[in-house]
């Protein structure tokens, strides 16, 4: 473990206590004495692992737009999912599964009957760079559908969309917490 990394874990888990599922839903409406209308993540790598990034969540009506910057990857699709647990570790493990409170089956994220946390793929250029810009109705920073505290995880292959209970998209890359950001 690199002193960066070292670092980095440190400040990620004095964190995770703020960005929690259960702090998160008691305050996502008295922040600052509005509604939480934006979301951050910051992508960590995982053991051997290059892969970095940050991921925005903004709240727009009923929809989330989602924007997202990663580097560090192979070129190509690698799935791309919110977790239950906003909570890093070498593997990326901790994160657990994708965040599921409707109990559906694992999907693409056009489908209405989806995980929630069921993102779909990013693709990577030739130079390991991954751009994404996504309109959703079914994510949220309020309610039984919010992602806050939660975790965004990059795999390290193509979500197939259909295996279930989550794509067959190999191991994790990178982890982030999903936490509220200033507006």
């Amino acid at each position: 473990m690199t002193i960066h990394r070292s670092a980095a874990t440190l400040a990620f888990c004095g964190l995770i206590g703020l960005a929690s599922p259960s702090f998160a839903e008691q305050h996502a409406d008295h922040h600052e004495g509005a509604r939480v209308t934006k979301a951050e993540a910051i992508l960590i790598p995982t053991k051997d692992s290059k892969v970095e990034g940050r991921i925005t969540f903004t709240q727009d009506g009923e929809r989330v737009k989602v924007h997202a910057v990663i580097t560090g990857l192979t070129p190509g699709l690698h799935g791309f999912h919110v977790h239950e647990y906003g909570v890093w570790s070498e593997d990326g493990m901790a994160a657990g599964g994708h965040f599921n409170p409707a109990g559906h089956p694992h999907a693409d994220v056009t489908v209405k009957e989806r995980h929630v946390g069921d993102l779909g793929n990013i693709t990577a250029d030739e130079s390991g760079k991954a751009t994404l810009d996504l309109d959703d109705a079914i994510l949220s920073l309020h309610g039984p559908h919010s992602i806050l505290g939660r975790g965004v995880v990059v795999h390290e292959k193509a979500d197939d969309l259909k295996s279930q209970p989550s794509g067959d998209a190999g191991g994790r890359l990178a982890v982030g917490t999903i936490g509220v950001s200033k507006p």
